[in-house]
């Protein structure tokens, strides 16, 4: 018989008598299950955050902040400084003018509605020509803030995670009362973690005067974003950083998301190893029941390179099982759950939903079977070790 047929011959053998170790399979298959769904589930906790801060709107929108500044909190802006970047080149031109909104962010609080806990709820305040802008954003229920008066719509995400937010309600934040009038959604963004208002209404609420964050605009292209750059960081007039959106808010979510990766391969490691000591006892548990008859085929000729392989291969299949199960329990249980975490740059709360991707799957099962390899190659080395006189000498 050639390698190959010894190789397929031992591994027919081995996984036939499965259901006689069933009772060991089982528990090797759900301890690799468990490791699994937490491994997925902690990671696509990072996914889903990423995804949301990175669903930003068009490719050809860029972000002005001051010189220095990592985010739109610990930016200040004068409200000068507003004027000349609004009419900086680059800058695309709507029927009332450039498409460029000084910004106002300051955060607020709000209880979650599932704990009760207070949460810091991030409060932007907007030009009408924000939504020229940010043209995914679509009212979805009631209707616009008008301008001047202390209205304001909440992000569909922020609705549903926080409490009070509600059309109708009445709020009080700085030295106003609010009127909540709409809620909207905004492609999935950050932004429907957010509540906006006029900023003109905003400014004196929080006594900042004629100053603002940040200012966003919408560039004539996405090749513009060269040149509007250069004139924004030449002009002696001005201190300015001058970023892509998108950028920025995968800078945001660069520390959360690396955060969340290393403690979730943290715990999945620990878990790992008691999942491969389970995999090692199942494997070790079947060359004990099978001494006998690996013993005899090795007497009729097998090598030990195939019996090696065949013990590989039935434990790479118990863990493979263990994988797709817990990738699949991963995938209905937490795929798409919508929760809120604290954004470490704005020490803002936003809302995002766990994203399990069919990346984050492939890499959980890829973790199934390196346990399962090591699981499985000490009794594999110890099954071609074993002397095959004394082998068949054992009951």
């Amino acid at each position: 018989m050639n390698w190959l047929s010894q190789i397929g011959a031992v591994t027919e053998l081995n996984i036939r008598t499965i259901p006689e170790r069933l009772a060991s399979s089982i528990v090797a298959i759900i301890g690799v299950a468990g490791v699994v769904t937490v491994f997925v589930a902690v990671l696509s906790i990072a996914e889903g955050f990423r995804r949301t801060m990175n669903t930003v709107g068009p490719d050809d929108t860029a972000l002005v902040m001051r010189g220095g500044a990592d985010s739109e909190m610990s930016s200040i802006m004068p409200g000068p400084d507003a004027l000349v970047i609004k009419s900086a080149p680059g800058i695309r031109r709507g029927r009332a003018g450039p498409l460029a909104s000084a910004e106002l962010f300051v955060v607020v609080d709000r209880p979650k509605r599932t704990s009760g806990t207070e949460a810091n709820v991030p409060l932007r305040g907007v030009q009408p020509e924000a939504f020229d802008i940010r043209s995914e954003v679509e009212i979805v229920e009631g209707r616009r803030f008008q301008t001047g008066r202390n209205e304001i719509i909440a992000g569909r995400a922020a609705a549903a995670q926080f409490d009070g937010l509600d059309v109708g309600t009445v709020l009080r934040w700085g030295e106003n009362s609010w009127t909540v009038v709409g809620i909207f959604r905004a492609g999935g963004s950050v932004a429907e973690s957010e509540v906006w208002c006029d900023v003109g209404v905003l400014q004196p609420a929080y006594r900042r005067g004629n100053s603002f964050n940040s200012m966003l605009v919408r560039l004539e292209s996405r090749e513009a974003f060269d040149r509007f750059k250069d004139a924004l960081t030449t002009d002696p007039r001005l201190n300015v950083r001058v970023l892509r959106e998108a950028d920025y808010y995968a800078e945001q979510s660069r520390l959360i998301s690396r955060i969340i990766r290393t403690l979730g391969t943290a715990v999945a490691v620990l878990m790992g190893i008691g999942a491969v000591f389970g995999a090692l006892n199942t494997m070790y548990s079947a060359v004990a029941a099978r001494t006998r008859e690996i013993a005899t085929l090795r007497a009729l000729g097998f090598g030990a390179t195939p019996v090696v392989v065949s013990v590989l291969l039935e434990s790479l299949l118990l863990a493979l099982i263990g994988g797709v199960a817990g990738g699949g329990i991963a995938y209905v249980v937490f795929n798409g759950f919508q929760t809120a975490t604290i954004n470490w740059q704005t020490f803002s709360q936003v809302a995002f939903a766990f994203a399990v991707t069919p990346a984050l799957l492939a890499r959980g099962i890829l973790y199934a079977l390196v346990m399962g390899l090591i699981g499985g190659l000490f009794p594999a080395i110890r099954a071609a070790r074993l002397p095959v006189v004394v082998a068949l000498r054992e009951l």
